[in-house]
């Protein structure tokens, strides 16, 4: 029969239209509505791609969405500038500096100039160590996006053994913090993992986030198991995959996400959460 899909396209809908809602509730009690700053640095196509949806998603649920869109010969100290200006502006409520950025530019340093109350991505240390200390704020988009798809199977996932192929601080390492705090049991699996496929076979939950085409074999799923696949990967053909291998796993799984059309639309649903919450958070 095959698993059923993860429709990650219905669901951001969903959530876009629950944030949009208390936006138009918010604008009719007098309020202002949310306001995103996006920063992208030079000319990726890829995240050129993200930030067109990222305005698009904006636009649907209410927001103000201002855009930063920067030469690639920007220096650090400039973009540093920009964000404490952002930071200190009382009208914008989110800011997302787009990664990757450019060689010459302290990504790391970035993250933490920006104001962690304004840290709509949730990848400043503030937002992470509270994720870690299981009190979250503003969480990382992707991994929070993924446990409101695992909500969506209605599997209870208390001492379930979670397996998470990957290690990013985007994606594997806060996924791993998500799935604690869901009371699994988590094993976080990495370039240097000892028989990885006999640690996916073991599990109930597999999320995977390496960034390689087809890195996970269909055949390593366990029979019913969930898998959320984070990965996608344009191959030589023009098409694009995901981080598993799909159809054989998608004839072994209970529950699998599709790429694209998974994990994807879910990240910028969650990010039109964080910045309505950090609104919230600085404009009650």
């Amino acid at each position: 029969m095959g698993a059923q899909l993860l429709d990650g396209k219905l669901i951001s809908a969903e959530i876009i239209a629950e944030v949009g809602a208390k936006v138009a509730a918010r604008v009719a009690a007098g309020r202002r509505a949310p306001a995103l700053a996006v920063v992208l640095v030079g000319d990726d196509p890829a995240s050129a791609v993200y930030v067109r949806n990222k305005k698009l998603a904006c636009e649907k649920a209410g927001f103000r969405s201002l855009s930063y869109e920067l030469p690639a010969s920007l220096t650090e100290t400039e973009l540093l500038d920009l964000v404490r200006k952002l930071n200190e502006d009382p009208e914008v409520d989110g800011i997302l500096v787009q990664l990757p950025l450019p060689k010459h530019i302290d990504a790391d340093r970035v993250i933490e100039t920006i104001n962690p109350l304004k840290d709509v991505d949730g990848f400043h240390p503030y937002n992470f160590g509270r994720l870690a200390l299981k009190m979250p704020l503003l969480r990382p988009c992707t991994p929070h996006g993924v446990m409101v798809m695992l909500e969506k199977t209605g599997v209870d996932l208390v001492g379930k053994d979670a397996v998470v192929v990957g290690a990013s601080n985007i994606v594997g390492r806060p996924a791993a913090l998500e799935l604690l705090l869901a009371r699994a049991t988590v094993t976080v699996c990495h370039s240097k993992t000892r028989d990885l496929a006999d640690k996916v076979r073991a599990a109930d939950v597999v999320v995977a986030g390496v960034g390689i085409p087809n890195f996970v074999k269909g055949d390593w799923i366990k029979p019913g198991a969930i898998v959320i696949d984070v990965g996608i990967n344009r191959l030589d053909n023009g098409k694009l995959c995901g981080d598993v291998e799909f159809d054989v796993a998608r004839e072994r799984a209970s529950w699998i996400t599709p790429v694209p059309g998974g994990v994807g639309p879910m990240t910028i649903a969650m990010l039109m959460r964080n910045t309505l919450d950090a609104c919230l958070n600085l404009n009650p």
